[in-house]
């Protein structure tokens, strides 16, 4: 019955007492979905398996199956479930569940006898409202007794099913005593001894400080990696990958030398073909033929108007810092590892530019690029046009074609939901992404919310790396956001104050920031506060980022239960959270907004700037917001999409001027039935 205090609870029918005695876990066994088993998972009603000081209850709508436990308000009831493991390891266990109690009623879990843990239950807000709880718990291949026993006078939560992932998450152990074999002046053999898994290793990744450099199967101990520069130092590491793919932790290191070359004074010939591949507002991208050289080309040294300003492994890169609408001279030369240099190609002239035309943005036509998608909560244009979406509950990335294509490109290790706001966030590419192919990922982990590093290569993400780490969590306000200076010299990252204000104001926390870093994780020196990453600060919950025409930084900000904000951000401002929502309460000393709209109608969440004007999408409001900024302000404020396509979560411009624009059924418990848009952009009198 789902009582809300402890007391005793109402005399049930000796007919009822009987049909929950003659519930058995053999009967749960044949309650396993056909649909779920297909993909990993098995679904368990509570109604139907053993069940100790409880009963199967109907009153409260909204369950699955033909009911749900209701647990005795008492110490130590329970409901067994028998759950049948393809393999033996770890497994999730989602527990459906409605707490209208508004205290914690946890349950002890126990694995034949064995105990796996105590698992909170907090308060759902009714007992018609049903939410997951998800706990990581080991089983043994066949049959296994899963008990989940009250632990407080207040009895257990109503227990609706047991859903469990039979999904392979246990990572393979490290590969042992890895070792050089061989060497030359541009390559390095390696051996190393395998690496043990509860299902299989399928494959080693080769490693050369963080860099992925080869693969090989499962069976092949063995790897030579060729194509290095003679005389170099190279740190190796090897992980280990099951079918997941789950990875291992690193391999023992080892550094490898390669051969000094012989004497070499034969410059390479010049690169050809030097053209442009691509401009922004701040950049352009040029891209070459290669060069030859009578022992290997290293690289090639890049100029403007006469001046050398950068290297490349590659032929092609993107050049920052630069002024719209400025031309620039650029050339390239071609260098050999002995530091010959070849003549210089031939010049070519390129100004920057925005890939939008030039005039006023208005949204037109929208169409549907991609529907059954869930919660896509990132999303950035790789060069081809297409996108890397995440979806926030499922963990995992996809690319999206214009056509609406979709091709998975792999789930993020570690990644978990909070039931609320967390799991897989921002998306955003590598400036240099033509010859790094790095893609930067912000997510909620066990420990806190991070940012990781990968490597697109084909179609597939590897090579994980965390980069930042320790931002605080929680079910709500995790931030997420991630966008590159204009310069690409620095990744601006979004975070919430884990639902504890004070964290706003806490220099010593990265909760309730804008944080500055390198691509790399280091903390620039020239950040306001020495050797943090704080950028701003006073900050409740931003979830938009995107810089304008000058360099400037806009941030879109929930509020509380008054004011959603737009903030034009500034070096080690401090923007009021929690004293100061918008302009209300103890604003002193803090920065107002440029725009506020009330939390009832607002709700901003993705941004991005056209042509100077900024478009945001409104969770709450599910509308699409369009102001110019003229000066240090916000005017002409414009209402599109109201109401027609529901909750708008992420805004972000494709290389042809228009607008993607993703929706987020959050709060529905409806899994995947959220879209991806595309927003016709129009451009009167360009």
């Amino acid at each position: 019955m789902g009582s809300n205090a402890l007391g005793a609870r109402p005399q049930r029918s000796p007919r009822r007492r009987l049909a929950v005695a003659a519930v058995t876990a053999a009967t749960a066994l044949s309650l396993l979905t056909a649909s779920g088993a297909a993909h990993g998972l098995t679904d368990h009603q509570s109604e139907a398996a053993t069940i100790s000081r409880g009963a199967v209850e109907a009153e409260h709508a909204g369950f699955t199956g033909t009911g749900y436990v209701d647990y005795d308000n008492a110490f130590g009831g329970y409901v067994e479930y028998s759950v049948t493991a393809a393999r033996a390891g770890t497994h999730a266990l989602v527990f459906r569940y409605a707490n209208g109690s508004g205290t914690d009623r946890p349950l002890a879990l126990t694995v034949d006898g064995a105990r796996a843990g105590v698992v909170p239950f907090p308060g759902t807000g009714g007992w018609a409202t049903w939410r997951d709880v998800t706990a990581p718990v080991r089983l043994r291949a066949g049959v296994n007794r899963v008990r989940a026993t009250a632990t407080t006078a207040a009895g257990g939560p109503n227990a609706d099913r047991l859903v469990v992932d039979d999904t392979d998450t246990e990572p393979p152990t490290p590969p042992r005593d890895l070792r050089a074999t061989d060497r030359s002046e541009t390559s390095v053999s390696l051996a190393w001894d395998a690496a043990a898994d509860d299902v299989g290793v399928v494959g080693y990744d080769v490693y050369q400080h963080g860099q992925l450099m080869t693969s090989v199967p499962g069976t092949t101990l063995s790897a030579t990696v060729a194509g290095l520069r003679p005389d170099t130092a190279y740190d190796w590491t090897v992980f280990a990958r099951d079918a997941a793919p789950n990875v291992s932790q690193a391999s023992n290191n080892v550094v490898v030398r390669t051969d000094a070359p012989p004497p070499d004074d034969e410059p390479p010939t010049a690169p050809g073909g030097l053209r442009p591949a691509g401009k922004s507002p701040t950049s352009v991208s040029l891209a070459w033929e290669a060069a030859t050289d009578n022992v290997g080309v290293t690289g090639y040294v890049v100029h403007r108007d006469g001046v050398q300003v950068g290297t490349t492994d590659g032929p092609s890169t993107t050049v920052t810092g630069l002024s719209a609408g400025t031309g620039y001279r650029f050339a390239v030369r071609a260098r050999d590892a002995a530091g010959n240099l070849s003549p210089f190609s031939d010049e070519v002239i390129l100004a920057p530019g925005g890939t939008a035309p030039p005039g006023e943005p208005r949204p037109g036509a929208v169409t549907t690029l991609r529907e059954g998608t869930d919660v896509p909560w990132g999303l950035a244009f790789l060069p081809d046009g297409t996108a890397l979406v995440s979806e926030r509950e499922r963990f995992t990335l996809y690319r999206l074609a214009p056509d609406g294509t979709r091709t998975d490109v792999g789930r993020v290790p570690g990644a978990q939901g909070t039931n609320g706001e967390g799991g897989v966030l921002g998306v955003e590419l590598s400036p240099a992404f033509a010859t790094d192919r790095h893609v930067f990922i912000y997510h909620t982990t066990s420990s806190g919310n991070q940012v990781v590093r990968a490597r697109l290569i084909g179609e597939t993400l590897t090579g994980w790396t965390t980069i930042l780490s320790g931002l605080p969590k929680n079910r709500y306000h995790n931030g997420g956001r991630l966008r590159f200076s204009p310069d690409g010299r620095y990744l601006f990252v979004s975070t919430g104050d884990a639902q504890n204000g004070s964290y706003g104001q806490n220099l010593d926390t990265n909760a309730g920031k804008i944080l500055r870093i390198h691509p790399d994780g280091s903390i620039p020196a020239d950040n306001p506060f020495p050797g943090k990453a704080i950028w701003s600060y006073g900050h409740r919950n931003v979830q938009g980022l995107d810089f304008d025409s000058q360099g400037r930084l806009w941030a879109t900000e929930f509020g509380n239960n008054s004011l959603d904000e737009l903030n034009l951000i500034t070096r080690g401002g401090n923007y009021g959270w929690p004293g100061c929502e918008g302009t209300q309460g103890y604003c002193e000393g803090s920065i107002p907004p440029k725009r506020m709209w009330p939390t009832t109608a607002g709700g901003p969440s993705g941004l991005a700037i056209v042509n100077d004007h900024l478009f945001v999408g409104t969770t709450v409001g599910k509308r699409l917001y369009r102001l110019r900024i003229e000066g240090s302000e916000l005017v002409e404020e414009a209402v599109y999409l109201q109401g027609e396509y529901g909750r708008l979560r992420t805004v972000e411009v494709d290389p042809e001027g228009d607008l993607w624009v993703t929706t987020t059924w959050d709060l529905d418990e409806e899994v995947g039935n959220d879209r991806v848009l595309h927003v016709d952009l129009e451009y009167p009198g360009s």
